[in-house]
């Protein structure tokens, strides 16, 4: 059973800005991807950091409603991603880019789809 363990989350603010900073972007309405490889010190695949508007989601309830679904779609199909890695590593930021909140049926398709578009861009991008 796959899991989201500390180890695998993006933590570091040094190493954020320079996801934001440096990272190149796929999106598709409601969440966008900020990806990035990067040198991990442990011997972690992918590290993430989930993120959702306060702008537009006032409420924190909602925030993290919003934060738990898209946490799950990750876990459930990260081994997309840890496939085509394999020994090579990831920076990934999931930004949450709605305006409405969304269930786990809607957003799983979506990130799936992402997931695929990711290994297809990373595959270029690493030769």
């Amino acid at each position: 059973m796959p899991k989201f363990k500390k180890a695998e989350r993006l933590c570091n603010s040094i190493d954020i800005n320079h996801l934001f900073s440096v990272g190149q972007t796929i999106s598709q309405y409601p969440i966008k991807i900020k990806w990035l490889p990067a040198q991990c010190d442990n011997n972690v695949q992918l590290k993430v950091v989930i993120s959702v508007s306060k702008h537009r989601f006032k409420r924190a309830v909602d925030r993290n409603r919003i934060k738990r679904v898209m946490r799950e779609c990750f876990r459930l199909n990260k081994h997309i991603l840890q496939q085509v890695l394999e020994t090579r590593q990831c920076y990934l930021a999931l930004i949450y880019t709605g305006k409405e909140i969304a269930d786990f049926t809607t957003l799983e398709p979506i990130i799936i789809g992402l997931f695929h578009r990711l290994t297809k861009e990373y595959e270029k991008l690493a030769g």
